[in-house]
């Protein structure tokens, strides 16, 4: 420092190149050793004095010149700026001649000043340009370790570079590196040279060479058995980066038992080793031959105790090899049962980490394919265990998520836990999605789910079917499964499906609890039979209700016909919310009485208000239609036991018409004051829904609903459409009597439409003149419009009617 602090470094640079031999190696000697000092250096690099030191490697300057030159340049070269000079200069040859010098000296600060140069990526090109790399692996016999450790660490920096990890193989620099390895008294160097072959081996071309001249082989040896973990561990991350290349590579570490290998890592108590393992598992997987090679070796039974690892990183790893061995691959699933893996997967689902929720949903969805497997996995209570990671926000865990539930839903106790557990309703909020992938497998999901009534009421409620029709009508949002869910959903409920396509087929049976609101336009959400009887009663078209099934416990199963329909107005009426008003007006008559004493005053009013608070905590239930019952029982009776299906069909046309008003003449259509009578049956009821059983005035629509509703409890096939305005007809299938000449021939079935309303029990063929008439609307001789026009007037009119 006082040296500095008198100005000797410009007097000492000018020196290093004077011609006095013995100046110029003192001013150099001076100057190599004044370099070791960071403020010197700082000093140094102000002047322009690299030139003159490169000058002093020359091969005729004396050996105490080469070393103190390069213990200059040496320290020098960690400052980015000097090695760009230094390599600008020329100083990279010189170097490298050097490194064959006697003096172990010049050699360590040769390979030192390198070892700092090839840093930068234009040094560690042009060290393969000139040929560097061979004698720097040259310096691996040296007897000096501090030299052989100096050439592992260059040899490791230029190993990044695919140019130089090419030339490094090219020139069988993997053997030189084996040689290490062989010796024992080389242990501490064993762990660098792991390190440099593990990045030879990130490029295919070089596994091949590698392989071919029997290193590989040594290689995996090695990582096998090598007692330094950090070596292991480096060496099985590289070997998963090169497996992860191309299946070339991958071929090429199986055929060299590379799953072997990874079987050994996985048996070794270290974190760190195992995880690397893990993951070159789940990279080899990719490979079916691997795939059965780590079940064969007993890799699937290393790897299902880490998924219970209080490393979070470990457990991550141990799903994905998990999930990526039993793709498409049922044997190694069988495995993953039988070593108790389903529950601690399960377990995985509730982790916080994204990365473990992911892999562990992919390998439960993997195993779930097997149906043995997949009682055991619902067993474990994955359903609920997958809400949350429903509820995520994490686009690739809320579509992995959505698989599981799409694996499970298949069986009924699956899809009935989600639905308790509430899982239903994260599911339909997925639909929203604008992730493809995650919308799709929501798609799916609901698909799978939608396979009971149960589910698909409630997925219903939750709004799942207009969402997936506004999905249908963007050709963005679309997808393969979209379109098939909302008819999933709509074949488990009838009643959606009538009012949103206006279509039942012969398949489509109408069960207790089907209603009819009319057409629903398509997105729009549609209400629950429940939703709409709490309406208040107002103007619109009313829902007609076929429900035939008692919930209030009273038998009525083996009652006559008669007995039915006797006790009639007593159930309708407590079905339906005039009840109330019923129950009210009845106490509140027993308080107004006269002569009652004021403690029976208090008595009845406690018992009234108890009353209406138990009628307002009763449950909803759907008001029992005991007249389409008694229709029931009647048709059964004496339309059943015919003969034939086309006398079934006519006898039933006129049960149905009979029922609704008889005949009618088309031209005095408008005198049959059928609006009014809906109006005073919803004014009865005090409700919009109006069971099917109570209309004795009913037209087109009234009546084929009522015709379709008995002829599937009859098992009379028949479809129900519905046409514009007031109009809907069924359509039969029938096959005609077959003339002499055509016996024996397979006759199709005919398709007749079913006249209700005019000559009742006529068959109309479907392309005939007739059949188009009474589809139609023109025959009414008051418009729809001034028809709802009198509806409305009569239903505005109520109070005063009153």
């Amino acid at each position: 420092m006082n040296l500095l602090g008198l100005g000797a470094i410009p007097r000492l640079a000018k020196l290093i190149s004077h011609e006095d031999k013995q100046i110029h190696m003192y001013a150099t000697m001076a100057f190599g050793v004044m370099s070791t000092n960071s403020e010197v250096r700082k000093s140094m690099r102000q002047l322009n004095f690299l030139p003159s030191i490169i000058a002093c490697l020359a091969p005729d300057d004396d050996v105490v010149v080469h070393e103190l030159a390069t213990l200059c340049l040496a320290s020098m070269s960690i400052d980015f700026t000097s090695k760009v000079e230094i390599y600008e200069k020329g100083g990279m040859a010189p170097l490298i001649h050097l490194l064959s010098s006697p003096d172990p000296d010049v050699q360590k600060n040769s390979i030192e000043c390198i070892s700092n140069l090839v840093k930068d990526y234009v040094c560690r090109a042009a060290l393969s340009e000139i040929n560097g790399i061979f004698p720097v692996l040259s310096l691996l016999s040296s007897e000096y370790p501090v030299i052989q450790h100096l050439a592992l660490q260059t040899l490791i920096t230029i190993s990044t570079d695919v140019e130089s990890r090419k030339a490094l193989c090219q020139i069988d620099g993997h053997e030189n590196l084996l040689q290490v390895l062989d010796t024992p008294e080389f242990g501490d160097l064993h762990a660098d040279t792991l390190h440099i072959l593990s990045n030879c081996l990130e490029e295919a071309q070089n596994v091949t060479i590698i392989r071919d001249s029997g290193a590989l082989e040594k290689f995996l040896v090695f990582v096998a058995t090598s007692t330094y973990p950090e070596a292991q561990k480096h060496a099985t991350s590289a070997i998963t980066r090169s497996a992860r290349s191309n299946s070339e590579t991958r071929h090429i570490f199986h055929q060299e038992g590379l799953e072997k290998v990874l079987v050994m890592l996985l048996g070794i108590n270290n974190d760190a080793i195992r995880i690397a393992a893990c993951e070159a598992v789940s990279v080899m997987s990719e490979d079916e031959a691997s795939k059965e090679t780590f079940r064969t070796e007993n890799g699937i039974v290393q790897v299902v105790p880490l998924l219970t690892s209080d490393n979070v990183e470990m457990k991550e790893a141990a799903a994905l090899a998990l999930a990526n061995l039993t793709t498409a691959n049922s044997s190694n699933a069988s495995a993953v049962f039988d070593a108790d893996g389903v529950e601690p997967l399960v377990k995985l689902l509730s982790e916080p980490g994204d990365g473990i929720v992911v892999n562990a949903a992919a390998t439960i969805t993997n195993l779930a394919l097997q149906e043995p497997i997949r009682a055991s996995i619902q067993n474990c209570g994955t359903m609920t265990a997958i809400i949350e990671p429903l509820k995520s926000n994490n686009p690739v865990v809320q579509s992995k998520a959505a698989l599981v539930v799409a694996s499970l839903a298949c069986d009924a106790n699956g899809r009935t836990e989600l639905r308790n557990a509430g899982g239903l309703e994260p599911l339909v909020e997925l639909l929203h999605s604008n992730n493809d992938e995650v919308r799709r497998n929501a798609c799916w999901a609901v698909l799978v789910c939608g396979k009971d009534d149960p589910t698909t009421a409630e997925l219903c409620k939750l709004g799942a079917l207009e969402i997936l029709q506004e999905i249908n009508l963007s050709s963005n949002r679309k997808n393969s499964f979209s379109d098939a869910a909302v008819k999933r959903l709509l074949d488990h409920n009838t009643a959606l499906k009538y009012c949103l396509t206006g279509y039942l087929s012969s398949a489509d049976i109408i069960a207790d609890g089907f209603y009819d609101p009319g057409w629903i336009k398509q997105g729009m959400k549609v209400l629950t039979l429940e939703e709409f009887s709490n309406q208040e009663m107002n103007q619109h078209r009313p829902i007609l209700l076929i429900n035939a099934k008692r919930t209030d416990g009273q038998q009525v199963a083996g009652l006559s016909v008669e007995e039915k329909l006797s006790e009639a107005p007593s159930v309708i009426s407590n079905r339906f919310p005039s009840s109330k008003s019923y129950i009210k007006e009845k106490t509140s008559s027993k308080g107004k009485s006269r002569g009652k004493k004021e403690e029976e005053k208090q008595k009845e009013e406690q018992h009234q208000q108890k009353a209406e608070e138990e009628e307002k905590n009763k449950p909803w239930e759907c008001p029992y239609d005991v007249l389409f019952d008694a229709y029931l029982s009647e048709v059964a009776r004496n339309i059943l036991p015919l003969p034939s299906t086309r006398e079934q069909i006519v006898a039933l046309a006129t049960f149905v018409s009979d029922k609704m008003g008889g005949p009618l003449c088309k031209e005095k259509l408008h005198e049959f004051t059928w609006e009014l009578h809906i109006a005073d049956l919803k004014f009865e009821l005090k409700s919009n829904v109006i069971p099917i059983g109570k209309i004795q005035k009913g037209i087109y629509y009234h009546r084929a609903l009522l015709f379709k509703a008995l002829a599937d409890r009859l098992g009379i096939g028949c479809s129900l459409v519905r046409g514009k305005y007031t109009r809907a007809w069924n359509e039969v299938q029938l096959v005609d009597q077959p003339s002499q000449d055509i016996i024996g021939l397979f006759i199709p079935p005919t398709t007749y439409i079913l006249d209700l309303m005019y000559q009742v029990g006529s068959l109309m063929r479907t392309d005939s003149p007739d059949a188009a008439y009474y589809e139609s609307y023109t025959s009414c001789k008051i418009t729809p419009c001034k028809c709802c026009k009198q509806l409305s007037w009569y239903l505005d009119n109520f109070e005063k009617r009153k």
